[in-house]
């Protein structure tokens, strides 16, 4: 016998299900003062159990509230604030509120940007260097196959040098290879024909430079300046600048995963394949580096330093770009570059 009952009038009306699937009756929903819930329509009894032993959904915006007794009974309704008064709650959770309250949703908003922003410029950084610094050599030789592969599948041609030229660039570049810490047996030129990619020389980070006909085209038979661009992609290699680059591709790939979800195959193409690989950017600092690379190097050689800043100049001049835009996303703002690249020459030069 249902005793010390509130009025049905006081009870909150919706929607009982008896059983997961099952079609749903109108009912309503009352406490008793002695604590026990039920659900009834017209004195018949859907569901009755203590209220401490139903499953009572939280409170979030309009969301439909449900109520699950022991038995797999289920009640939904749409009358929040009449659960939260039959059941003794307090009102809307925190969530409930910030959806209620705008100004704390913005505020919660700016939170996580300035968290994603403090990531992004602090931890990041530190967790790419030690990744760099633990990476296995395995690691860069898979990720330069996988890239070269996927290149020469789709954008590269084989070189239409003669042996003769070939020759004698790979003499330089191996002139230059003696003189860094990684040796000659660090690196390895590989000639292509750069296709859609034109003129052009990269590095990938197991010591692989790539030089297109394009490129060396462009130089005309000005060596010294091919040598002047292998000596700074050797400077990438030995800075590992391409590890830094896919690995900050990499954090900032699971910071948009983080927050937007799956991003699709593009990511995974970039850093399970590498075939993304050689189309991310350095940085201006990396460039910097690596133009002052090659000026050292050059010079450790026997080579003219200032050749990396006369390619420049063809570039300039060949392929119009004369107002500080690139011409390669990889190798940004080239007057600049060339004021640079001289001026250190001229320093170093004068400590010898």
């Amino acid at each position: 016998m249902w005793k010390d009952s509130i009025l049905a009038s006081e009870g909150v009306t919706g929607v009982f299900h008896a059983a997961a699937g099952a079609p749903g009756a109108t009912a309503t929903l009352v406490v008793s003062s002695a604590g026990v819930a039920r659900v009834d329509t017209a004195g018949a009894i859907f569901a009755q159990a203590p209220l401490g032993d139903l499953d009572i959904s939280d409170r979030l915006g309009s969301v439909a509230r449900r109520v699950i007794f022991p038995d797999g009974g289920l009640f939904e309704t749409a009358d929040n604030d009449g659960v939260d008064r039959l059941t003794g709650r307090k009102g809307p959770g925190f969530i409930a509120s910030l959806e209620r309250f705008h100004p704390r949703l913005i505020l919660f908003a700016a939170l996580i940007v300035a968290l994603g922003v403090g990531v992004y410029r602090y931890a990041l950084p530190a967790m790419v260097e030690i990744a760099v610094a633990w990476t296995p050599p395995a690691v860069p030789a898979l990720m330069s196959k996988g890239a070269l592969q996927s290149l020469d599948a789709t954008v590269f041609g084989a070189t239409t040098l003669d042996k003769e030229r070939q020759h004698a660039l790979l003499s330089g570049f191996n002139d230059l290879a003696r003189h860094t810490p990684r040796g000659l047996a660090g690196y390895t030129l590989n000639f292509r024909s750069g296709g859609a990619i034109g003129p052009n020389a990269f590095a990938l980070p197991d010591g692989n430079v790539v030089l297109t006909d394009e490129l060396v085209a462009l130089a005309k038979e000005d060596d010294e300046m091919i040598f002047g661009v292998f000596a700074h992609e050797l400077g990438h290699v030995e800075h590992a600048d391409s590890l830094r680059r896919l690995y900050r591709a990499a954090g900032v790939t699971g910071l948009i995963m983080l927050i937007g979800g799956d991003i699709g195959s593009g990511a995974e193409d970039i850093l399970v394949q590498g075939a993304g690989l050689a189309a991310l950017s350095y940085s201006r600092e990396q460039e910097a580096s690596a133009d002052r690379y090659s000026v050292e190097l050059m010079i450790k050689a026997g080579k003219d330093p200032t050749a990396i800043a006369r390619f420049f100049r063809v570039l300039a001049e060949e392929l119009g770009d004369k107002d500080r835009q690139d011409f390669f996303s990889t190798h940004p703002d080239t007057p600049g570059r060339i004021e640079e690249v001289e001026r250190l020459a001229k320093e170093l030069a004068g400590k010898d």
